[in-house]
């Protein structure tokens, strides 16, 4: 009985090591994962490249842009004004429950507040950040490879790490992030990043 018991203990002592253990690498990898979303969340950009990107989010049904994609915008068009020799790829398809691409809600809101539409290039076929940056490459003059990206702060990090997959070196805008929707975004993010490093995109 008593031997029975030594095991037991031990066996107890074993569990919790390895759970304290599993504790401490998955807190870790937040961590990890919190500072390298953080670490993208400052604009840093300064009138240096010729284009910038938008990337596209939510359209709602009414055709308005979401309010993430409403930060984004607003981000962008005070930069835009003060340098005017920087033209704007806007990039989004349309997805199934939006009334229009991305790209053209973007548009139409550039041109409202003020942007020429002759500074603006619409990209209106892609679904992912990836794609955002893929199809947007093309869009580009030869051998144009320094862009400015304008997302919300919580997306820069794993923009500006696809952008670099893509061969093009990114400066950034960072627009805010909606505050009744920060943690949710900040949370599903940390995955995407955790995704995007063990898939690639």
């Amino acid at each position: 009985m008593q031997k029975n018991t030594y095991y037991e203990e031990k066996v107890g002592d074993l569990m919790k090591k390895w759970i304290i253990g599993l504790l401490v690498v998955v807190v870790s990898i937040v961590g990890v994962l919190f500072a390298c979303v953080m670490s993208g969340a400052k604009t840093t950009a300064n009138g240096q490249a010729n284009y910038m990107i938008i990337l596209g989010a939510k359209v709602k049904a009414s055709g308005e842009p979401s309010l993430a994609l409403k930060e984004r915008l607003d981000a962008a068009v005070p930069y835009l004004k003060k340098y005017p020799h920087v033209n704007v790829i806007v990039s989004g398809g349309k997805g199934a429950d939006e009334p229009q691409s991305e790209a053209a809600v973007m548009a139409n809101y550039l041109i409202a507040h003020g942007i020429e539409a002759t500074r603006i290039v619409k990209e209106d076929e892609s679904m992912s950040t990836t794609e955002n940056l893929r199809y947007s490459k093309k869009l580009l003059p030869k051998n144009e490879t320094a862009i400015t990206l304008v997302s919300n702060d919580f997306h820069l990090y794993r923009a500006g790490y696809l952008a670099k997959k893509e061969g093009l070196t990114a400066d950034r805008v960072a627009a805010k992030t909606p505050e009744s929707v920060t943690v949710q975004l900040h949370i599903r993010e940390m995955a995407a990043v955790a995704k995007t490093w063990v898939v690639g995109e």
